[in-house]
């Protein structure tokens, strides 16, 4: 019987892969192979396996999109093994959050511990790729809570028509005086308070968008979910903060 975990191995050469498979079941893993990004999902919906081990360049989907649909809807820790190592290769290694990168070519003797590794700090490893998940869903939902909140950022029902034009509505002389009213008290907030400003400019930072771009963002998980843009926003920065506490696996 395996007792050590079940692990995801993705790689689309049959010969490495059946290498990994018998080198990582022999030491005592349960083991679950694709040679294809697809099949590597539809493989890890099915049997929620607690680590991937994922080959970066394939045909199809790559190792990164399968990682990101582990991070994302699965909360699946992963590791990278490729043969590339270039500055490009490794930046996406680090933004996706994976636990390790393991450069080829590598002998199962070297990858074995590494795995083990992995499975020894697995809580640790959950709880990033959890968080690297809340952090992606936030800024999806963003989208949705941009627009809402563009459109109206005090959260208040408009009655009035979005194309009517600015100038009419400066000539009603009872809505003049309470404008500046509605404006004043942000100019005095405690910047720790101002959540979805600051959830704006991670998600901003994050996906090299504008302002605008990115409070779209925050409103479209905000209607997605029912929920308001400042509790979007606010899980949005405490998914950041576990993170930032994660410091590096």
């Amino acid at each position: 019987m395996n007792q050590k975990g079940k692990i995801l191995v993705v790689d689309d050469d049959r010969l490495v892969l059946a290498t990994l498979t018998h080198g990582l079941s022999q030491a005592g893993f349960e083991v679950i192979d694709a040679d294809n990004g697809d099949d590597a999902i539809l493989l890890a919906r099915e049997h929620r396996p607690e680590l991937a081990l994922l080959d970066i360049r394939m045909e199809g989907k790559s190792g990164f999109d399968v990682a990101a649909y582990l991070r994302e809807y699965l909360q699946t820790p992963f590791m990278f093994l490729s043969a590339f190592a270039d500055e490009g290769t490794i930046k996406q290694v680090k933004e996706l959050g994976a636990l390790t990168y393991l450069v080829k070519p590598l002998d199962i003797q070297q990858i074995v511990p590494a795995v083990e590794a992995a499975f020894a700090n697995r809580p640790k490893a959950q709880a990033a790729a959890a968080a690297h998940a809340a952090l992606a869903a936030s800024a999806s939902s963003t989208d949705s809570a941009v627009q809402a909140s563009a459109a109206n950022p005090a959260g208040a029902t408009v009655a009035t028509p979005a194309s009517a034009p600015l100038s009419e509505a400066s000539k009603a002389p009872a809505a003049t005086p309470s404008a500046p009213a509605a404006t004043a008290p942000a100019t005095s907030a405690d910047p720790l308070t101002a959540t979805v400003a600051i959830a704006i400019g991670l998600v901003m930072h994050r996906h090299s968008l504008t302002r605008r771009q990115a409070l779209d963002k925050l409103s479209l998980q905000a209607r997605q979910e029912n929920l308001s843009v400042a509790a979007v926003c606010e899980r949005l920065i405490n998914a950041q903060e576990v993170l930032a506490g994660l410091g590096s696996l």
